[in-house]
């Protein structure tokens, strides 16, 4: 028990250690890792200046380009119907559109049809 106490009695009498922002390896460190709260909702420049950011648009604190993320397609929160996806910020059904026919900007030949995702299926 006595060991105890000057154990805790010792580590009071102990000034903390406390780093300062000179430090230059903190300041690398918060660097490359941002602040979690640096997002897009408060910086909306981060999306564009980010490497590897899946879009330029800030919809609900992350980074989205809304002519392709069937979850915000055209716009932040409008979500695209089972079937379809996102091409150019407008939910198409890619199994049967002509101008979007199995992806985006697939376009069919002037007469063929669009269908199940293929151009004159049959």
């Amino acid at each position: 028990m006595a060991i105890f106490v000057a154990t805790i009695q010792a580590d009071f009498d102990e000034e903390p250690h406390v780093q300062t922002d000179q430090d230059p390896l903190r300041q690398f460190v918060a660097w490359q890792n941002p602040k979690p709260s640096m997002t897009c909702d408060r910086f909306p420049r981060i999306c564009r200046q980010k490497k590897g950011s899946p879009g330029q648009d800030c919809c609900k604190k992350k980074c989205v380009n809304v002519k392709k993320d069937r979850f915000n397609c055209g716009k932040c929160g409008y979500k695209c119907k089972y079937g379809e996806i996102c091409c150019r910020g407008q939910c198409v059904n890619a199994s049967f559109d002509k101008r979007n026919c199995g992806g985006c900007n697939n376009r069919c030949k002037r007469g063929e049809f669009c269908v199940y995702g293929m151009c004159n299926y049959a």
